[in-house]
């Protein structure tokens, strides 16, 4: 029994009564304000996750751009390898880029410039890949008469 008043005792000094009424009563739902904490805290996690996917896929973009330069000067360069070696060239005309829509915008510029003055029969080469006016990618190799 001196146990069951103690535990009273307590009860009323931490008003765990109180507390117990406070908790059930019955109300139920949310507040506007928690409402708003939710949707702020939705906004924020949608807002990153859709920069995410944007900065990703202008990356694929950038790398598919960049792949298909590459390929077109290398093809170039192989061109210009294996044509005949003109002494004292400036620059070689480039092989004409498919007409297919994903070369759409590219041009090529090639330029060679003699190792050695005279003309000694070792070129630099450089091939420059442009679209819409921009730089995409320069390839340099070295063409020689064999």
């Amino acid at each position: 029994m001196e146990i069951m008043n103690t535990v009273a005792k307590i009860g009323r000094i931490l008003n765990i009564g109180r507390a117990r009424d406070i908790v059930s009563r019955g109300e139920s739902g949310s507040t506007l304000l928690e409402t708003l904490v939710a949707l702020a805290i939705l906004s924020i996690i949608s807002v990153a996750f859709l920069s995410g996917l944007t900065t990703t896929s202008r990356a694929a973009i950038i790398s598919d751009r960049r792949a298909t330069a590459e390929s077109l000067a290398q093809s170039q360069m192989e061109t210009v390898k294996q044509a005949v070696y003109v002494y004292e060239a400036t620059q070689y005309t480039p092989v004409q880029i498919p007409d297919d829509v994903s070369y759409t915008g590219f041009s090529a510029a090639i330029v060679a410039e003699a190792i050695e003055s005279p003309d000694d029969g070792v070129q630099k080469i450089t091939v420059t890949i442009t679209r819409s006016g921009e730089d995409i990618y320069v390839l340099q190799g070295y063409k020689v008469d064999r």
